[in-house]
């Protein structure tokens, strides 16, 4: 009993830490990498600091036409803003 108790535990670690490797990579469908910069260029941003991909979309930080820095969030198959706050 001990045994298939820890088994169990075991492959719920495992298949977790694959989900979160998961989320780091562009998801089916997505705009790439290129695709996500000229649409937070298009959105305002003259500096990126960094873009990346997270769980579902491409989210960074850049400066914007009036200098401030903000953190943005797009979505990643559309590019459309879900969050552009200044940090």
């Amino acid at each position: 009993m001990y045994n298939k108790t820890l088994t169990a535990a075991f492959a719920v670690a495992i298949l977790g830490s694959g989900a979160a490797f998961a989320a780091d990579k562009p998801g089916t469908g997505w705009l790439t990498l290129e695709q996500a910069v000229e649409k937070a260029k298009a959105a305002g941003y003259t500096e990126l600091y960094s873009i990346e991909a997270d769980r579902d979309g491409w989210e960074g930080e850049g400066v914007k036409q009036d200098g401030k820095r903000y953190e943005f969030k797009l979505d990643g198959k559309t590019g459309a803003v879900i969050k552009d706050r200044e940090d």
